[in-house]
């Protein structure tokens, strides 16, 4: 009926006009769109505070909320080794076949070697299973609808209070409950051990844990390698089965095998673990997607079991992962020369976020707070819970066009010697 009266309106207004009673016919009997019901779904808390930053008038805006690497002129930075690598792509003239659903064998390899290292058991006993996935998100989205289908001893996840934002929503997408477990100290600016002991002993046995391999996001607090033993033991005491998400390996200190301690520790003390990589961060592919999603099993037999099983996962979700930021990642991890450059210029990212933490510190002790800092230097990677309010967030926005997270996170990629000096006096000024 709908598709004669449009005839009819169009024929009709060709030659005469548009009378209204056609018009109108046509209108009442038009029927709601069938996305009428569709509510209105809250604003992602990051990229609102990028809004509000753009349409913030002032010159001298600082905006600490991404979650990206800038360089000190606050630009995006394109390093060089990544140049490098695409131009030596792009003299090979390769094809834009598909990946198979694995992807790119060359990069999985050299990202497990990564993360692991050449000498860990699991790979040279032909124990790890490893699939490219869409970053660090796309691994943990693998990692969890995994899980969910073939733990046997639940579909519980916790994770530590606080938490990435996305934590949740991804597990709870991929059919994990979701729960949490002390991490953080409000009053000490640190690492809760006592609690996130004592909850991890108190969980079910066998429970699913996860644990921010480095770098932890958001507060920057990570524990002390003598503090990861003590996890390891009540987790292995539990038979808790862990998930380690590694997005900042080498980022974080500059150091990529440093980085990767706690994940080898556990693996070497015995844990059948999975892994969620990332190199976003370490090589600034963040548009690209690169990671990848890795399981340390009991044998090669179960190895080529479970392989099968996520190829199952992987295929009806995406089928086959992005070619060009895994060539990326692979020719400069398989290249002895270019491997080194990369390691330096990560070295470089690291060391700059943690001159622009000793700066923020320093400028703030200058300005005569009261208040102790010294957090801002112990924390570590790109993320600093400053211990501010949310209403101290609010003000810095509001007086001093200083954006940042309502929980007082900021990304320390975001400051700069040029406005660490205004910035601490934001926050001297809304912390007297």
């Amino acid at each position: 009926m709908n598709s004669i009266l449009l005839r009819t309106y169009l024929r009709t207004r060709s030659t005469t006009g548009t009378p209204a009673s056609t018009f109108n016919l046509f209108r009442s009997t038009h029927t709601a769109s069938v996305w009428s019901k569709v509510p209105q779904g809250p604003p992602d808390a990051i990229l609102g505070i990028t809004e509000a930053y753009k349409a913030d008038t002032y010159a001298d805006k600082i905006n600490l909320g991404v979650g990206a690497y800038r360089d000190d002129n606050g630009k995006p930075y394109v390093l060089p080794s990544v140049k490098e690598a695409e131009f030596r792509l792009l003299e090979q003239l390769l094809d834009k076949e598909y990946a198979g659903i694995s992807g790119v064998p060359a990069f999985t390899k050299l990202a497990a070697l990564l993360a692991y290292s050449p000498d860990s058991s699991a790979i040279k006993e032909n124990r790890l299973v490893i699939t490219q996935s869409i970053s660090g998100t796309g691994a943990l989205r693998i990692g969890g609808e995994f899980l969910a289908k073939w733990y046997p001893h639940g579909r519980t996840i916790y994770v530590p209070n606080p938490t990435w934002a996305n934590h949740g929503a991804v597990f709870r997408d991929s059919g994990l409950e979701v729960k949490s477990y002390r991490y953080y100290d409000k009053d000490t600016i640190s690492l809760d051990l006592p609690g996130l002991l004592e909850d991890l002993s108190s969980a079910p046995e066998k429970s699913i844990i996860l644990l921010h391999a480095c770098a932890h996001n958001p507060t920057g607090v990570d524990p002390t390698p003598a503090q990861w033993r003590e996890i390891s033991k009540v987790a292995k005491d539990k038979g808790h089965f862990i998930f380690f998400d590694m997005a900042y390996q080498g980022f974080a200190s500059g150091d990529a095998d440093k980085d990767a301690f706690a994940l080898r520790y556990f693996v070497e003390q015995g844990h059948q673990l999975v892994l969620a990589q990332s190199f976003a961060k370490n090589m600034g592919l963040y548009g690209e997607r690169v990671g990848a999603f890795s399981l340390v099993v009991e044998s090669a037999d179960e190895r080529k079991r479970v392989d099968s099983q996520l190829k199952i996962i992987v295929r009806p979700l995406y089928s086959n992962p992005p070619i060009h930021g895994a060539r990326i990642a692979a020719e400069i991890l398989g290249d002895k020369d270019l491997n080194f450059k990369w390691l330096s210029e990560v070295k470089t990212m690291a060391d700059r976020i943690i001159e622009m933490r000793a700066l923020l510190k320093n400028k703030l002790e200058q300005l005569g707070s009261k208040k102790n800092w010294s957090h801002i230097t112990s924390q570590i990677g790109m993320f600093c819970y400053t211990g501010l309010t949310p209403e101290q967030v609010d003000t810095l926005k509001d007086k001093h066009s200083v954006y940042l997270t309502r929980d007082g996170r900021i990304s320390v990629a975001g400051i700069t010697s040029t406005n660490v000096g205004r910035l601490a006096e934001a926050i001297h000024d809304v912390t007297k």
